[in-house]
């Protein structure tokens, strides 16, 4: 249930085998599409800042650099050893200048409206449930490393929120906790 938020919020994939049905759905149909989902849940980065990076940006490097174009900030994130081996797989055919997510059109990168139709059109595929879109990869980003590591305050700093319950409130654990402990209350 989406108490505080718009209907049309998106939500994270919260369970791991849906997200894991998407990648082999996404990977069947195209790389390049399968790649936009990883690098997305294993990035943590908005849409828009994902989009525009070129393989230069990410292959001879341990932490990728990028100016948050929501924010204008500088955030600078390790790239995991999950990722790398994904990005070495991903780019070895790939000339330095070339988008990471290239348009079949060939010059420029996907838009965003390609991409969210590239997620969503997967997670309709998959049966997944709530609202999905873009925003939706980071969010699970978000999800995942909350439930691994149960520390909102290093999540608040990666997402530059605000708050804490900004950030919960961003990928839905508030939801989840009072679900959670209103379905064994009783009186």
């Amino acid at each position: 249930m989406n108490r505080r938020r718009g209907t049309n919020a998106v939500e994270p994939i919260r369970n791991l085998e849906k997200i894991q049905e998407i990648k082999d759905y996404l990977l069947r149909r195209s790389y390049r599409d399968y790649f936009l989902f990883t690098f997305g849940i294993n990035s943590g980065l908005r849409i828009s800042d994902i989009l525009p990076l070129r393989v230069m940006d990410v292959k001879y490097t341990k932490h990728l650099k990028v100016r948050e174009k929501k924010t204008g900030n500088a955030r600078k994130i390790i790239i995991t050893e999950t990722l790398k081996n994904e990005i070495e797989k991903y780019t070895r055919r790939s000339a330095d200048s070339d988008y990471l997510f290239p348009s079949r059109k060939g010059g420029y990168p996907i838009s965003r409206v390609q991409a969210w139709q590239i997620i969503h059109e997967a997670a309709k595929a998959c049966n997944v449930e709530g609202a999905i879109g873009t925003h939706t990869l980071r969010k699970t980003f978000g999800y995942h490393f909350y439930q691994r590591y149960k520390d909102v305050a290093m999540l608040q700093y990666i997402f530059g929120h605000s708050s804490p319950s900004v950030t919960l409130r961003y990928i839905g654990i508030n939801d989840d906790m009072v679900d959670e402990a209103l379905k064994s209350f009783s009186l």
